[in-house]
């Protein structure tokens, strides 16, 4: 594929990262901004809680954006056309503490302080409550590989960067009140200012009113909590801007050219669009996606910790399953709990799998194909991997781990799999299944087996199963297994309504649970004489 043909198909794909990108190239119709700068992608995060997949999700999908806008305008990665920045809100007080840390009392002393300025709860070394929990976020982004640049609101707001947009704010401060005050409770009116000042006596960072005393010099006048008047600075980190203020402040002091986020933050994105013009900026191209829920249907909440943690899937899953999941439809809400996972691992390679066949256009829309890209290259061709396939699914290993129970370990997972690929490697990735096989039965399936009776017609049709593995060949394929499996669900006197009712019945009887993986792959995989011993129990019950 050249990069003509990518660039072709990029114009017309329906691919909704291809989508996005081709509204920013509307902004842009030469694909550069007026001062030749690259074209800045942004994403943002609040550290008051540990980072979740939630979080991670925004860099993921932006950077498949920013990876379409280059397809279209013809641009490699290493050509510099564009920048992903990934932007940490530290500055911002410390509502309440978050339920799933440890030392809460530590926490409760530094309530509304900058989370830069609160100590590490997590006794780990670090600078500050937000210094850990940006560690944790750049530690994952820097494991995927992701193309960004980490700019923390601390370091702008204290080094000054931030200065000359603050300046900007306090010139429009009015401006700023006549967007924001209609848009308040009556009683909130009476606190609201665009300027969050930091006191001088506590550190906490204020709701009070704030007179703007000179805009150039950026001074300010308030009433500390003590009933002080204060004249200060508002520059050098001495106050931050409300939320949707400093939105659209950051928009204007970086030139932010996209940016998506959640549908709870709709509001914030209009108004902040309308603070932004008056700033003299202009409000970035985004998406405005759903959000992930809990198994519940909950909306996940780092304070609340409900949500899967980023080592949690990788315990249970792979990297790649998880940008898997990530992918489709961002539109559309997603749960997101352990029981997606193994069914993301599956589809994964299976998309894998079928890029080379795919014309370009099918290309453009495959998950697998946007990710192997995200931090591969122009063309996923020339990312290793695009083709790939393994040997067996890894519902078919948690099947074989559910049956092993409390014996199921990484050392018999692979005796069983070396027999059935008979002297072909099992890989690097086949091997980080095992494992988070392994760990994922443990956790998840051997707590809620349980392998019920046969019915009679059931009894029968396993009778005429283990006959003939009695007589077939140990080395008998998968596919001639399945074929006889699928033959005798077939047979009338066995009473089946359907072969899914027979399907169920195994599952059920052998495995204890109410799904499993094609009987053929399984009983190869298990071996003959093992399956038989599953049968006889199944019978005595």
């Amino acid at each position: 594929m050249s990069m003509q043909e990518l660039v072709a198909a990029a114009r017309v794909s329906k691919s909704w990262p291809f989508q996005e990108a081709q509204r920013l190239l509307k902004r842009y119709p030469d694909g550069i901004k007026p001062d030749g700068s690259p074209v800045l992608f942004e994403t943002g995060y609040g550290p008051s809680g540990l980072p979740h997949i939630g979080t991670f999700q925004e860099v993921l999908r932006t950077t498949l954006v920013r990876r379409a806008f280059e397809a279209l305008i013809g641009a490699r990665p290493e050509d510099g056309k564009t920048r992903l920045v990934a932007f940490s809100d530290d500055m911002d007080g410390l509502r309440k503490v978050p339920d799933n840390v440890p030392n809460r009392d530590l926490l409760e002393k530094h309530l509304h302080k900058p989370l830069s300025r609160i100590p590490d709860p997590f006794d780990a070394g670090h600078q500050s409550f937000a210094h850990h929990n940006n560690s944790k976020l750049r530690e994952f982004l820097d494991r995927f590989g992701f193309d960004y640049e980490y700019v923390a609101a601390s370091d702008q707001y204290d080094s000054g960067t931030f200065d000359e947009a603050l300046r900007q704010v306090l010139r429009r401060n009015q401006d700023i009140l006549d967007i924001m005050l209609p848009t308040l409770r009556e009683e909130r009116r009476q606190t609201y200012s665009p300027v969050l000042p930091v006191s001088p006596a506590t550190g906490r960072v204020l709701q009070v009113p704030v007179e703007v005393v000179d805009a150039e010099a950026g001074t300010i006048r308030f009433t500390d909590e003590d009933g002080t008047v204060v004249e200060q600075s508002a520059l050098g980190g001495q106050a931050k801007l409300q939320w949707k203020v400093d939105w659209a402040m950051r928009w204007y002091a970086l030139g932010v050219d996209y940016e998506m986020y959640g549908k709870d933050l709709t509001d914030s994105g209009v108004q902040s669009g309308r603070i932004v013009k008056v700033l003299g900026g202009r409000k970035p191209e985004g998406l405005i996606y759903e959000l992930f829920l809990d198994e519940n249907g909950e909306k996940i909440s780092k304070s609340k910790g409900n949500g899967l943690t980023i080592e949690e899937w990788l315990t249970y899953g792979t990297e790649e399953s998880l940008g898997f999941y990530i992918f489709p439809n961002p539109k559309s809400a997603k749960q997101l709990h352990v029981g997606v996972i193994p069914r993301a691992v599956d589809d994964y390679w299976q998309f894998r799998a079928s890029i080379p066949s795919q014309p370009l256009d099918k290309q453009l829309g495959n998950p697998v194909w946007n990710l192997l890209r995200a931090n591969g290259g122009w063309s996923a061709e020339e990312a290793p991997g695009a083709g790939d396939s393994l040997p067996v699914s890894y519902g078919l290993l948690l099947n074989l781990a559910s049956v092993l129970g409390s014996e199921a370990t990484e050392a018999n997972l692979a005796d069983y799999l070396d027999s059935y690929l008979d002297g072909i490697e099992r890989g690097p990735e086949l091997d980080t299944l095992i494992a988070s096989a392994v760990a994922y039965t443990r956790d998840y399936i051997v707590p809620t087996l349980s392998k019920r009776a046969p019915e009679p017609n059931e009894a029968q049709a396993l009778k005429a199963l283990d006959a003939f593995l009695a007589e077939a060949d140990p080395d008998t394929s998968a596919e001639d297994l399945q074929t006889q499996v699928y033959e005798i669900g077939k047979r009338e006197e066995f009473g089946f309504a359907s072969l899914r009712d027979w399907f169920k019945a195994l599952y059920q009887t052998l495995l204890g649970s109410d799904q499993g993986p094609r009987m053929g792959s399984f009983i190869a995989l298990y071996g003959v004489e093992n399956t038989r011993k599953l049968i006889a129990e199944a019978l005595a019950r």
